[in-house]
């Protein structure tokens, strides 16, 4: 089943249920996305049942699948990005035996066809594609065990970071502020039953194209997590409830073989420069630059559409 949200004037758009080859919809029997996951076993069987889609879908009335979420929570469980970004950023943090984490900006996920407002272009823009997945209501002290049966949908993101705030922040030891402005989210929400066998120990067994001023910058892979989604959901519901809608972002996609795939953020080539050459030669992005990133499967279905943003001055 996909999902996706429909801009008709309001804040939290209207929910619909996309045709299998997404170019049809159907009006939920819930309003919004929030209410269908406010209920979501009771929700999910009547969404599943809706075979007839009579609308044409035009993606550009489309706004994230969640446009506003109560939390959003980005977790960094590729093991090759982490080295890299260590480097670009110049910090030694300490490994904990769990994956990492941070709590970011929720009131707003950019529509997958945005103009995306930034401060200012000195200040690094960077692109970070991401999947993520949005759950049930969890309870707090939940097991990795049992916490992939409250993943209700999986997403595709576009994390925006400014890359130039980010070192600053990390070495107050206090954590991102300025440097995470609000995510994109990919057309698309699904449930997992729609990856198939692509949906392997909570992960994404997909590559991630990314595409920067139309030209190709990364097609890593999705499933070698250090963390499945289900260790991310027990992490962060370990001492708190996660409420219905909140959002878990899986980190930069990104493989140890990055040389032969490329890259998800342009963070991580400087940071391959930096061990190649001893200094980053890649720019960040300027107003007018754009973004494109398509998860695909095997046989080139995009289960969560395309994401192609342009980032513009604030």
């Amino acid at each position: 089943m996909r999902l996706a949200t429909l801009n008709n004037g309001t804040r939290d758009g209207r929910l619909i249920v996309v045709s299998p080859d997404g170019a049809h919809y159907a009006p939920a029997p819930v309003e919004t996305m929030q209410a269908a996951l406010e209920d979501w076993d009771h929700a999910a069987p009547l969404l599943a049942a809706i075979t007839d889609f009579p609308e044409s879908l035009d993606l550009d009335q489309l706004l994230a699948p969640l446009p506003r979420a109560w939390q959003w929570l980005d977790g960094s469980v590729y093991p090759s990005h982490g080295a890299l970004m260590d480097k670009v950023l110049g910090v030694e943090p300490e490994k904990p035996d769990a994956p990492l984490m941070y709590q970011g900006v929720s009131d707003t996920f950019h529509a997958p066809r945005a103009e995306v407002p930034m401060a200012d272009e000195a200040l690094g823009i960077d692109f970070e594609g991401e999947f993520g997945i949005i759950t049930k209501a969890v309870p707090m002290g939940t097991s990795a065990a049992k916490a992939g049966d409250y993943i209700a949908l999986i997403v595709q993101i576009n994390d925006w970071s400014l890359r130039k705030l980010a070192g600053p922040e990390m070495k107050t030891g206090f954590g991102w502020i300025q440097a995470k402005p609000p995510c994109g989210m990919a057309p698309f929400a699904v449930t997992p039953d729609e990856l198939g066998e692509y949906w392997r120990n909570s992960r994404p067994a997909l590559h991630l194209n990314v595409q920067w001023n139309g030209a190709q910058f990364g097609h890593a892979h999705g499933e070698p997590m250090a963390y499945g989604f289900d260790d991310l959901v027990a992490h962060g519901a370990r001492t708190r409830h996660l409420v219905a809608g909140t959002v878990i972002g899986s980190g930069t996609v990104s493989n140890e073989n990055f040389r032969e795939v490329g890259s998800s953020c342009i963070a991580e080539r400087r940071g391959i420069e930096i061990v190649d050459t001893g200094a980053p030669r890649t720019e960040f992005m300027t107003y007018g630059d754009s973004v494109r990133m398509e998860a695909q499967l095997p046989d080139g279905r995009a289960p969560f559409g395309v994401l192609e943003q342009k980032v513009v001055r604030a």
